[in-house]
């Protein structure tokens, strides 16, 4: 569903991604493990064509999309929640689900993303910024998810958010994954989270994968070591 060969990223004449290559199946998720500054985010931008490749391939579904804006990466099939959320905090929940129905062929918010997110629900006449840390989060991800995307890319999704959310995102992840057969990217320093969610695990580092595991053969420990500061 995901392939991506080769890719390269630079800031000015500084190279950010030395050739990052992997593939994300169909009903699979896939974790992107690393300590802060090491690529992850680069990476996620560099997929949904907020920065551009200085060379490499990214393929949707098989259709090439390294050269697409990010509009049109959407449209065949790429879905990204930011690091930080970046929900409108002005609009309410149920606006802000709403505007990622913008290029939806129904503009109806479909009522499997609330029997996924039942806080939603109960909150949808609230203002985005008044929800908690977790909930912005779980709003973020219904967002996302109205575009009826291949590919979920959620970066850093349990950042500053209470173990018990943490959680009910792990769970929901794993629903979604079933329900819509997609394939998810997450990048992720809490290993536990990514133990729960991931088929399979890469490590980056200085913008390289430097280790690769399936979630059966992971040795936590050694893991562990890539992501301790």
């Amino acid at each position: 569903m995901l392939k991506v060969e080769n890719i390269h990223v630079a800031y000015g004449q500084s190279e950010a991604l030395h050739g990052i290559s992997f593939h994300g199946n169909r009903n699979e998720t896939v974790a992107i493990m690393g300590r802060n500054g090491m690529g992850k985010t680069t990476l996620f931008k560099a997929l949904m064509g907020i920065l551009p490749l200085k060379s490499g391939t990214v393929e949707v579904a098989e259709k090439d999309v390294s050269r697409d804006e990010s509009f049109q990466r959407v449209a065949k099939g790429i879905a990204y929640v930011p690091q930080g959320r970046m929900i409108f905090p002005t609009l309410t929940v149920e606006e802000n689900i709403q505007t990622g129905l913008e290029n939806a062929k129904v503009q109806k918010i479909p009522d499997e993303i609330y029997a996924l997110f039942p806080v939603l629900w109960d909150m949808r006449r609230r203002k985005g910024g008044n929800l908690s840390g977790g909930q912005q989060q779980q709003l973020a991800i219904a967002r996302a998810l109205v575009t009826d995307p291949k590919v979920l890319l959620l970066d850093e999704p349990t950042e500053g958010i209470q173990p018990s959310i943490i959680k009910d995102i792990a769970k929901a992840l794993n629903e979604i994954r079933k329900m819509r057969q997609l394939t998810i990217v997450v990048s992720e320093q809490v290993l536990h989270f990514a133990m729960e969610v991931a088929d399979r695990l890469f490590v980056i580092e200085g913008g390289r994968f430097v280790h690769e595991t399936d979630r059966e053969n992971t040795d936590e420990a050694h893991i562990k070591s890539y992501l301790a500061v």
